[in-house]
């Protein structure tokens, strides 16, 4: 790869990995690899993810709505390697054909209903137990286009600004000024909307802060790409007040810790089945 302007071919074709961290997994093509059929707990909700920020968004909402004492949105979460390909196994698409995580199965539903999408999953959530979604109409209707704010807006740095910034194979000047901008951007949006609400659409907590804390509070402290001095993400007080209050919230530190297979042993829960499991956790740390 060189640092010259590049002419697309007529045709393209898939004749060579693409570079970077996740080269291996990457391929023009939908379906399955190779059989694999999914774990099934007991529990009505059955999620398969993994504790990149599409999955927390799941498992944060998850744990939120039984600290709300929601009994019915008690799960069992299996996590999915990506970087093995899980994913791509035949069970996994049979919950989401796109082969993305996270998915959830609801057993309390006759046949089992999939759900994939993390916005779809915590509107479904959100629906079905009635919490996190505004009812009125103006503050629902705030609440849903700050969701699909994120789902437009998140692509732009994860596969964007991440990927050109700190897992493409070689870094090129006009991508990530191109990318950086956008975040930056992004950033500026978010700070003037919680100049003047306490929560991203209003004084509120709902699914909005649960679909962008995981993307942009992990951004502004720096638990991502490694770019918060780059971005000079300390200049958007607002964000930072915002994150902060965020993660102070008891729910908020379980979800993060839900299928993460990396970073210390004590912030890592691989499976979940139970609130027991944390409490594990908890006596690790002392």
């Amino acid at each position: 790869m060189t640092d010259t302007t590049y002419t697309p071919p007529k045709v393209w074709t898939w004749d060579a990995a693409s570079g970077g961290e996740f080269a291996n997994i990457n391929r023009p093509i939908a379906g399955p690899t190779h059989d694999k059929a999914l774990p099934v707990g007991k529990h009505p909700l059955q999620l398969y993810s993994l504790a990149t920020p599409n999955g927390v968004k799941v498992t944060i909402m998850l744990e939120e709505l039984l600290a709300k004492g929601i009994d019915g949105a008690e799960y069992d979460a299996y996590p999915i390697r990506i970087k093995d390909g899980d994913q791509f196994g035949s069970g996994f698409v049979s919950v989401n054909p796109n082969s993305k995580i996270p998915a959830l199965l609801d057993q309390s539903e006759t046949p089992a209903l999939r759900v994939f999408e993390s916005g779809s999953i915590l509107l479904y959530l959100a629906e079905k137990f009635k919490a996190f979604l505004p009812t009125d109409l103006a503050a629902r209707t705030e609440c849903l286009s700050w969701l699909f704010w994120q789902m437009g807006s998140a692509p732009m740095l994860g596969g964007g600004f991440g990927h050109f910034y700190a897992y493409a194979p070689e870094k090129y000047e006009y991508p990530i000024n191109r990318y950086t901008m956008e975040v930056k951007r992004q950033l500026d949006v978010l700070d003037r909307q919680l100049a003047d609400n306490q929560y991203i659409a209003g004084d509120e907590y709902t699914i909005a802060d649960m679909a962008i804390w995981p993307w942009y509070g992990a951004l502004v402290m720096n638990k991502v790409y490694d770019a918060a001095e780059f971005l000079q993400t300390h200049t958007y007080k607002n964000v930072l007040r915002w994150t902060e209050e965020v993660a102070q919230r008891p729910a908020v530190q379980r979800g993060r810790m839900v299928n993460r297979t990396w970073g210390e042993p004590s912030e890592q829960l691989h499976e979940r089945h139970s609130a027991s499991d944390f409490e594990t956790k908890t006596q690790d740390k002392l």
